[in-house]
């Protein structure tokens, strides 16, 4: 349980962070710079190697150091009222667009409720870009609202509050798209966004020393360890401002004091790794166990998709004869076609010669009369056809009408014998009756010689039917004649059972009579026992009552240890402010202590929740004793 305490001291993550020189600006106020866009991302600066001599501090400047050169322990950098010139290259198209794609990449991640236009984003308008702003602040402050009026000044105001090192002018928000003003108004949304990401990776760790802080829930160690974690830090830190990387004596003393603080038994450790490894062996088990069942499910889903599989087998059967047919259609379609494309143009050619002729010859008045007497024959002809193929459709149109009614008469028939056949079950192939013979009819599915043929089938198989129902009822009414028989048989049967029964009623009249006698009996014992149950009963509630007063008692005691306990918290809390106080120059430097405090404390409020799910279980294991006590002793006392 201790090891994760010991190992946050060990593992090392990361160095203590380095003061930067006084001449370097700090990069939290800063976007970053790069003119070579690599996949619509910025180019962040890697952080560098921790064994290597060339770091890079938390205030964003680097420097070398040698190994036995002193720290530079001066912090500059902040504070200064004078105007800082904006080092970013906001007026590069490529710095600008890469700025654009990151800003549509964090709206768009973080889910902004408006639209994302690229055209909105390369020239937006005032209220667009007041959206985004209010939208990014909001990632600071949740309860944020962007008030309705003088939106010009409130967005400066809040960028000026928030520190950010460069002027945002009010009169630049009036027309915020505008090509010279959208490039100041995009770096300061960019560096609204950084200041967004890097609240978001200090929300998930604490302060460096959390325990002089407020909140009492995350204050678990007691003054011995305090005193020995300064202990360790200042030795440490003093030595590493001398040169030192290394301070393996320091952590092994500090390891040694923190076994002999918490009374480690590395002994149960190695006893509970033991049973974990038995536990996960035993647990992969019986997860190979649970899985055989898996194998007839599979089978039944097998038989479900061979099923389906047939019957798409049918459908594409079905599908290929309606495709036969059609291809059928389509190619005698095609030959008329042709026929008709063919005919069309002999017309046309016939057309182009009595063109030219009409064109090449002059026609005398005899020609213009018989082309005219030949004209009228013509039209003659054309109207007799014209009428001939009118008479023509209309037969075609009655013999129609006759053939639908007649089809529409069959459909019907055949719709009262599928019905019918449904009623006997003979309907479809898999029916009771059936017997594996298929009694629907299909009419119009296949021709007239093969519906008669199927006609005569399916007579054949009812009249066999009809016989097999006539033998059936026949041998039918000769068991039920038997059956009448052995009736008459039964009901002789009765009566002298009857007359058994008579008698039998009567010995039960007199064991009546005896079990009254036995219940009066019964209930008088039963009356002794009630009392001496009361009297157990009130033996139970004296007990209870003595229970009661010890817990009121514990838990008195408990309050009492609870308010010395506040009280020489509070105590410690001051001790600490004042020694805070006094130390908070040396703190300042040692910020890089940040991720090893915060893991430390994660391991710490881990060990805490285990003690406290540990001891509720045992006292859910006493106070579940005390239940089966007091119902074993319930159980006794019925029994008496």
């Amino acid at each position: 349980m201790e090891r994760g305490r010991m190992s946050r001291v060990t593992g090392r993550p990361s160095e203590p962070m380095r003061v930067q020189d006084s001449n370097r600006m700090s990069m939290v106020y800063t976007t970053p710079q790069s003119k070579q866009p690599s996949f619509g991302k910025l180019n962040i600066p890697k952080p560098q190697s921790v064994n290597s001599e060339r770091r890079t501090s938390f205030f964003g400047g680097r420097r070398t150091s040698g190994a036995s050169m002193p720290r530079n322990s001066i912090m500059s950098g902040f504070g200064g009222t004078e105007k800082i010139k904006d080092a970013r290259p906001l007026h590069d198209k490529s710095f600008v667009q890469q700025c654009i794609r990151q800003l549509h990449e964090f709206l768009t991640e973080q889910g902004y409720p408006g639209t994302l236009a690229p055209k909105t984003l390369q020239s937006p308008s005032t209220k667009e870009f007041v959206k985004m702003f209010e939208f990014v602040y909001r990632q600071l402050d949740p309860t944020f609202e962007m008030p309705n009026s003088k939106v010009e000044e409130e967005v400066p105001a809040l960028l000026k509050n928030l520190r950010y090192p460069f002027v945002l002018s009010k009169c630049s928000m009036y027309s915020v798209g505008a090509p010279h003003t959208w490039p100041q108004a995009l770096g300061a949304l960019m560096w609204l966004i950084d200041n967004v990401k890097i609240n978001w990776s200090l929300s998930r760790q604490e302060l460096l020393f959390s325990d002089f802080c407020e909140d009492g829930d995350n204050i678990e160690e007691g003054a011995e360890y305090n005193k020995l974690f300064l202990d360790y830090t200042a030795e440490t830190y003093s030595k590493f401002m001398l040169g030192d990387d290394i301070f393996e004596e320091e952590d092994e003393t500090f390891i040694n004091k923190l076994k002999k603080l918490y009374n480690v038994d590395e002994a149960l450790l190695i006893s509970m790794e033991e049973k974990h490894r038995i536990l996960s062996e035993e647990l992969e088990q019986l997860e190979k166990e649970s899985q055989t069942d898996r194998l007839m499910t599979k089978r039944m889903e097998k038989v479900k998709l061979q099923a389906d599989l047939k019957k798409l087998q049918t459908y594409r059967g079905s599908l290929d004869t309606f495709k036969a047919n059609l291809e059928h259609k389509a190619s005698e379609l095609k030959d008329e076609l042709e026929t008709n494309i063919s005919h069309l143009e002999s017309l046309k050619h016939e057309q182009n010669e009595l063109q030219h002729l009409l064109q090449n010859q002059k026609f005398t008045p005899a020609d213009v009369e018989r082309i005219n007497r030949e004209k009228r024959e013509l039209q003659q002809t054309i109207s007799s056809l014209s009428k001939s193929l009118e008479e023509a459709e209309q037969h075609k149109w009655n013999e129609e009408i006759a053939l639908a009614k007649v089809k529409e008469k069959a459909e019907l028939r055949v719709a009262e014998y599928h019905k019918l056949a449904r009623k006997l079950k003979l309907i479809p192939l898999s029916a009771e009756n059936a017997c594996g013979h298929d009694f629907e009819i299909r009419p119009f599915e296949c021709g007239p010689g093969s519906m008669v043929q199927h006609k005569t089938q399916i007579q054949m198989l009812l009249r066999k039917l009809v016989s097999d129902v006539e033998e059936e009822n026949s041998r039918l009414a000769n068991m039920k004649l038997s059956l009448d028989e052995s009736c008459e048989q039964v009901d002789s049967n009765i009566m002298d059972k009857s007359n058994d029964l008579k008698l039998l009623r009567e010995q039960i009249r007199k064991l009546d009579e005896r079990l009254d006698c036995d219940m009066q009996e019964l209930a008088r014992e039963e009356q002794d026992w009630a009392e001496e149950v009361d009297s157990v009963e009130n033996h139970r509630k004296l007990l209870e009552k003595k229970v009661n007063i010890g817990y009121e008692e514990a838990v008195q005691q408990l309050k009492t240890a609870q308010q010395q306990y506040h009280l020489v918290l509070q105590e410690t809390n001051e001790e600490r402010r004042t020694v805070a106080n006094n130390l908070a120059s040396v703190f300042t430097t040692a910020t890089d202590h940040l991720s090893i405090t915060e893991k430390f404390l994660e391991d710490l409020h881990s060990r805490v929740q285990r003690l406290c799910s540990k001891t509720l279980e045992e006292d859910e294991a006493v106070v579940q004793n005390l239940r089966d006590t007091l119902k074993s002793f319930r159980s006794k006392a019925t029994t008496l």
